[in-house]
């Protein structure tokens, strides 16, 4: 079954920056656009950003100009960089490819507080 592997969370403050990481089990996600989700306490799932099979990104209004989404075929992967970060980005944050019947990874927290 394909997978999903999300890391790179952590705990930081207010301005500072992270780069998290979705690996995939299997190259195929290569033909495919990623997204990277997230979901605070209490609230919906959300879409942060993604990028196409040819690498067009496209970001969410609120972490436009902050975060920048990236992908790596050779090795199965997609970041996210994460600059400027505000206790609003307090998350935890999820890879997938978009309406798809992928299974959820676990996830990686990210922390933003003073």
């Amino acid at each position: 079954q394909v997978q999903l592997v999300e890391s790179g969370g952590g705990s930081v403050q207010p301005g500072g920056s992270l780069t998290l990481t979705c690996t995939a089990s299997d190259k195929i996600f290569n033909i495919y656009t990623m997204a990277w989700y997230r979901q605070a306490p209490g609230k919906q799932r959300e879409l942060v950003a993604d990028i196409s099979s040819s690498g067009r990104p496209t970001i969410r209004d609120s972490v436009k100009g902050r975060f920048t989404i990236s992908r790596d075929g050779a090795k199965k992967t997609v970041y996210l960089q994460m600059n400027s970060l505000k206790p609003d980005d307090t998350a935890v944050y999820y890879c997938n490819r978009p309406n798809s019947m992928v299974p959820w990874g676990q996830g990686t927290q990210v922390t933003v507080s003073s």
